[in-house]
């Protein structure tokens, strides 16, 4: 096991990276002091897979463990279910005490930490995440939120978590498109932030395919390491620093929001949001076109997109002049000086970004042809 600790003052918190560490819940939240009674929040399939082994560590460590299922989907990040949630807490008797505990991916964790955070101004928070995309980004940084009719992320909350707890055993009942997914975001930590965990990248991606266990934990704890650190310096996103996380994040939270949340998997429109930046990049920031090839290769040979036909290029734009790193309605993308170099980009002209979307779609139509 590998342990990591963001180093926030008192709201600093252990990550736990290991195989097997699922059925330690229970003693892993009795170290934390907490009241018996606990939330775990869950979608149906997370909770039929993994509810009982959940419950049963909780309970053995004298934990009264109250279960709320949430829908699947994107659709979930909602005030109806934050609400339901709310309910849910005042029926399972929670109190300042209690903690809540989100058991799943990204969503859940978003979900289940917002209603965590505005009940009773604020309950102890653990993240056990079971998507890879989860456990590398979602659930480290106390960013919650649920989504706005308009705009992903919305309406929110920093509400760091007391404690993540990490099992790249799930991985293995994970759908191979979630876990395929969940590789843009640690692909985006070497892009951004480390050219040497690019490289690792490039030369080690078929064991990360192959669910190779050392593998998985190794590339886990590093973009943990990353965004730790980022966190650390930047916790409520004030200085700029902890915006470089959302490399493909602007063009990749529109498509989102545009397409319908579920239509692309989050990871697959952050891929294509990073192919777009990177176009960007080589025009903005000094990125050069093997930059631009080497990371396109990547997110392909993952198995992810790289291109994105017919575009709603207004309907984007709209969106994405909502995005919460613009400044002054402008749009905003962190951009790549080099491999594992990034900065934060303003007032980018539409005519670049509609230039980026006619490339996006150009690239579409020429792998069309070439299949």
């Amino acid at each position: 096991m590998r342990q990591l600790t963001v180093q926030l003052g008192p709201r600093s918190y252990p990550i736990l990276v290991g195989g097997g560490l699922l059925p330690q819940v229970g003693a892993e939240l009795l170290r934390l002091g907490l009241g018996k009674a606990v939330a775990v929040v869950a979608q149906p399939p997370v909770a039929t897979r993994y509810g009982s082994l959940v419950r049963e560590s909780l309970a053995a460590a004298g934990f009264k463990p109250h279960f709320l299922e949430v829908p699947d989907g994107e659709n979930a990040k909602s005030l109806a279910h934050a609400q339901a949630l709310w309910d849910g807490f005042l029926e399972a008797g929670l109190d300042r005490t209690s903690g809540v505990v989100a058991l799943g991916g990204g969503v859940v964790g978003d979900l289940a930490g917002f209603a965590a955070a505005t009940f009773m101004r604020g309950l102890p928070f653990i993240q056990v995440p079971t998507t890879l995309l989860a456990q590398v980004d979602a659930s480290v940084g106390g960013k919650v939120a649920i989504n706005h009719t308009r705009a992903k992320n919305l309406i929110g909350a920093f509400h760091q978590p007391r404690l993540v707890l990490i099992d790249p055993e799930v991985l293995r009942t994970l759908p191979r498109r979630e876990f395929v997914a969940g590789l843009a975001e640690v692909i985006k930590c070497g892009a951004a932030l480390d050219a040497e965990l690019f490289a690792y990248l490039e030369g080690n991606l078929p064991s990360l395919l192959a669910l190779d266990p050392e593998a998985l934990v190794h590339i886990i704890a590093w973009a943990v390491r990353l965004k730790a650190e980022i966190v650390e310096k930047d916790e409520e996103e004030t200085t700029g620093l902890r915006a470089l996380l959302n490399f493909g994040h602007t063009l990749g939270h529109a498509i989102e929001a545009v397409k319908g949340y579920g239509r692309y998997l989050h990871g697959e429109a952050v891929a294509i949001g990073m192919v777009g930046a990177a176009r960007l990049s080589r025009r903005l920031a000094g990125l050069d076109e093997r930059g631009v090839e080497r990371l396109t290769a990547l997110l392909r040979t993952a198995g992810l997109p790289t291109s994105f036909p017919g575009a709603e290029v207004e309907a984007l734009l709209s969106t994405m002049a909502l995005d919460k790193k613009a400044r002054g309605g402008g749009l905003t993308f962190v951009l790549l000086e080099g491999i594992g170099r990034a900065r934060v980009v303003s007032n980018v002209p539409a005519a670049l970004v509609r230039e980026m979307f006619h490339e996006l779609n150009e690239a579409s139509e020429l792998a069309g042809a070439s299949r």
